[in-house]
């Protein structure tokens, strides 16, 4: 990872969470992003209150708010992403397929989608199934649109696990290894490919 700092800063963009600003899955994506961060990367975040703006994606209206331009901008631009969710009966949330939905909008570009990329997935659940179940569908769509989910992904169980101190930060040892892992893997595949 010494070689990460000598090469020009990779794009990572991250997205999702909740409708409740600061919830566990969009705190642990910022965690990733963090850690991106410290390894020499540019992040931006589109985090649930943001993603709650996003119209219902409709293929058959192609006008877009600036909201949603944003969000396909970022990640036509960007060299790795970063996606986390709650798992709602052992699935995604609809707030987080509504955003993927929109990067239909990449279909047409020389770098279709998510080509190429790493994709660091992030699931917080009630339950090891949910997190097991939620993570296993997330890493299906990331394959269906071309980029490479990273080996590590990251589940918190929400009723086992206490992931945050009292300041905030991550407090779980186990959880903060699957972050620096997960941002490991993200920076170092991002450095080896070719935009």
């Amino acid at each position: 990872m010494s070689g990460l700092s000598a090469a020009r800063a990779k794009r990572i963009v991250g997205l999702g969470g909740t409708f409740r600003q600061a919830s566990s899955s969009e705190r642990i994506v910022r965690a990733v992003l963090a850690e991106c961060a410290a390894l020499g990367a540019d992040t931006i975040m589109f985090d649930g209150p943001a993603l709650a703006h996003l119209p219902h994606f409709n293929p058959e209206q192609p006008d877009r708010t600036e909201e949603e331009s944003a969000l396909v901008e970022a990640i036509r631009t960007c060299d790795g992403i970063v996606i986390g969710s709650p798992g709602y009966h052992g699935g995604y949330s609809g707030l987080v397929k509504n955003a993927i939905d929109l990067l239909e909008d990449l279909r047409a570009d020389d770098r279709i989608y998510f080509d190429g990329r790493p994709v660091g997935l992030v699931v917080t659940a009630a339950g090891w199934q949910a997190c097991g179940t939620t993570l296993s569908a997330l890493r299906d769509v990331v394959h269906a649109m071309r980029g490479w989910p990273t080996p590590v992904g990251v589940a918190v169980n929400s009723v086992e696990q206490r992931p945050f101190a009292p300041d905030g930060m991550i407090g779980d040892d186990g959880i903060a290894r699957a972050v620096r892992a997960q941002a490991q893997q993200i920076m170092s595949f991002a450095m080896e490919t070719i935009a």
